[in-house]
């Protein structure tokens, strides 16, 4: 994973462990004082947040534990590969997008970050300026050029 990635999975564990674990724990403690349990509605559902949370806690902790984080400004070369941002053209409708190739937690493709594993990232792999990629899409294999790779 990138170090951006890492830093926003280490901050989402620091969240959950001291804000919303505490109030989880908290609600659960006054849901308690209503009464009988079996028919109390916000102890249950605080009760299904707290372990949605643990489970969340436990998965960041288990993907931050098997880490490799990799500082992608020390990368270079002209082929793609883990970290490389490319900048692409549709030859049917010439339109540029801009996309850095992340691990699969981190991809957002409306901040232009995709997976790895994504179609589009693995047309691309190994490929450098001027190569043409083609990628199947539900609406029928779509064509992209490759303009420039970056590393930043």
């Amino acid at each position: 994973m990138t170090g951006e990635g890492y830093r926003a999975l280490d901050e989402e564990l620091k969240r959950l462990k001291s804000i919303e674990r505490p109030t989880v724990i908290a609600a659960i403690s006054e849901a308690r004082e209503h009464g009988d349990l079996s028919e109390n509605a916000e102890y249950h559902a605080a009760k299904e947040r707290q372990g949605w949370i643990e489970g969340r806690i436990a998965e960041i902790e288990d993907k931050i534990s098997r880490a490799q984080v990799i500082d992608v400004t020390k990368l270079s070369g002209e082929n793609i590969k883990f970290g490389a941002t490319v900048t692409v053209v549709d030859e049917d409708t010439e339109e540029e997008g801009r996309y850095q190739v992340v691990g699969e937690h981190e991809a957002d493709v409306k901040s232009g970050k995709i997976s790895l594993t994504s179609p589009l990232s693995r047309a691309m792999m190994g490929k450098e300026v001027g190569d043409v990629v083609e990628v199947p899409t539900p609406s029928g294999v779509k064509a992209y050029e490759i303009l420039k790779v970056e590393w930043i």
